[in-house]
């Protein structure tokens, strides 16, 4: 009781001792970054920054405060974000001694304590397991990747002359959003598993997997933005709160189907088989390895890649000159005549095609993933447009997309606006090739670049050529062309409602 009493009698002492450390302490925080101007609260407290992606808008949030403060700007008390191409190609370049940040890529796992690709953060670990599946991802040792796209290219074709075709007589306006996505889902799962959902067949998001990853998505990004994802991820908080594999629907089920098919080729047919699973596996990755790699790429395969077709298809449609200078150059290709989907190399040499697939994902692009890197240790000195710039050691630096890619430094005066000849009359070489190094960020950039890259352009060349040389397009409700909300950078779009109607060219 003596200890208790003397604690008792000098209580406003220790109070404030532990009130001054604070105060220190946040003192310390502030002026460890107070080169770097930002909003006024976020030197001292996370509040604006988790605020920015509560508003499910996190990429405006960002393009506002670098239009504001400039190419680097502060945004928590061991935070920046950076629009600058020059430190974002930096800070991921292959020997660059930075690592990711681990309040962002941590809180993308979606088993507790077992990592995928994305959520790795030692990067001797996060470099073996590229090394490992690389190949799959290239098609050298996936060798039906272009035919199993085109299978649901034309699947998706077949779906909306059958069901959704509109004519004089009568209107059947359909969520794109919705097919786009059964599309993107049907794709990469052959492609990751060796055969698909089967959600165009099906015309519906079989298990609920769609509907679900929205929710495990929105989950995400409320844990990430008030710090939760460390009790989210505790064993027993996500045995109660997390997916199971005994669930009936969604996120669980995809995993325990996933574990299933995975397990059967294990026993059966992996060293015959030439596709993505038996690449992973052929090159070391276990049960339970194959089985976080295979899901993420799911989730992250065709959110992205549809969230990409859905933008370039609302900007084509918006624009009529685009409009009808893309479909007079798919015509003159159809002309020429091919047999079944168009060829990824064919599509490639179709120049405006190109352009307006490259442009619509600068204007909109279509993950805007926060991507944080940690400074190393001992701080580092970059040059950021033109200037030497210290960074502190430990300093969490994220990527700015909307602010990058809209630069009128970097693209001209008219950078907001969605016009494809940029790419095509622009005479300045260098110029051009500094457009073209940014435009390459959004696929991340060297030890970060992502695997799934010519996948996503492969399926996106055959969507938008296939979908203009089959039907001609306007948006059923022009007003509110789709919903959309940001959750920690992946694009939730829904209610895309359009109208097709049948098309025939002219020889």
């Amino acid at each position: 009781m003596g200890a208790l009493a003397d604690l008792w009698v000098i209580r406003w002492v220790l109070v404030s001792a532990v009130l001054a450390v604070f105060i220190a302490s946040k003192i310390y925080t502030y002026r460890r970054l107070s080169a770097f101007r930002g909003p006024s609260s976020a030197g001292f407290t996370s509040f604006w920054h988790s605020r920015s992606f509560l508003t499910w808008n996190s990429h405006l949030f960002y393009q506002e405060v670098c239009d504001k403060y400039g190419p680097i700007a502060r945004v928590g008390p061991n935070d920046l974000v950076t629009s600058s191409p020059e430190l974002l190609a930096h800070m991921s370049a292959v020997r660059s001694k930075y690592s990711r940040g681990k309040w962002y890529n941590r809180a993308t796992r979606f088993q507790p304590g077992k990592d995928h690709i994305f959520s790795m953060i030692d990067e001797e670990k996060h470099k073996l397991r590229r090394q490992q599946m690389a190949p799959g991802y290239s098609g050298k040792e996936n060798l039906a990747l272009e035919s199993s796209i085109d299978v649901h290219v034309q699947e998706l074709v077949d779906l909306i002359r059958t069901k959704y075709l509109s004519t004089e007589t009568k209107s059947r306006p359909f969520d794109f959003a919705r097919k786009t996505q059964y599309f993107t889902l049907d794709v990469i799962s052959e492609v990751g598993f060796g055969e698909p959902f089967g959600d165009l067949r099906a015309d519906r998001d079989i298990n609920e997997y769609i509907a679900t990853g929205e929710i495990g998505l929105r989950v995400t990004t409320v844990g990430m933005a008030l710090g939760l994802t460390w009790f989210l991820q505790l064993p027993l908080v996500a045995r109660v709160l997390g997916p199971s594999e005994s669930d009936v629907f969604g996120f669980g089920r995809m995993i325990a189907n996933a574990r299933s098919l995975i397990d059967l080729r294990l026993k059966r047919d992996m060293e015959k088989r030439s596709d993505m699973l038996a690449s992973f596996f052929r090159h070391g990755l276990n049960a339970e390895e194959l089985l976080s790699e295979t899901v993420l790429q799911i989730i992250a395969g065709s959110d992205t890649t549809a969230a990409a077709i859905r933008s370039i298809m609302l900007y084509i449609v918006s624009h009529p000159r685009v409009y009808a200078k893309l479909q007079e150059e798919v015509d003159a290709r159809r002309r020429q005549g091919y047999a079944g989907i168009v060829p990824d190399s064919e599509a490639r040499k179709l120049p405006y095609l190109q352009a307006v697939i490259k442009e619509g994902m600068r204007v909109h692009p279509p993950i805007t993933d926060s991507m944080p890197k940690r400074v190393p240790d001992g701080g580092d000195t970059v040059m950021v447009d033109g200037q030497a710039v210290f960074l502190p050691g430990g300093t969490n630096i994220s990527y700015a997309a909307w602010p990058l890619h809209h630069s009128k430094a970097i693209f001209g005066e008219d950078a907001d606006d969605f016009r494809p000849e940029r790419w095509l009359l622009e005479k300045d070489d260098k110029r051009l090739a500094e457009m073209n190094r940014t435009h390459e960020l959004l696929f991340g950039y060297g030890k970060y670049q992502c695997l799934g890259k010519s996948i996503a352009l492969m399926e996106t060349s055959k969507v938008i050529f296939e979908l203009f040389a089959h039907f001609d397009w306007s948006l059923s409700r022009p007003e509110a062309p789709w919903k959309e909300s940001n959750c920690v950078g992946i694009f939730v779009q829904t209610d895309m409602w359009m109208v097709a109607s049948e098309r025939h060219i002219q020889n």
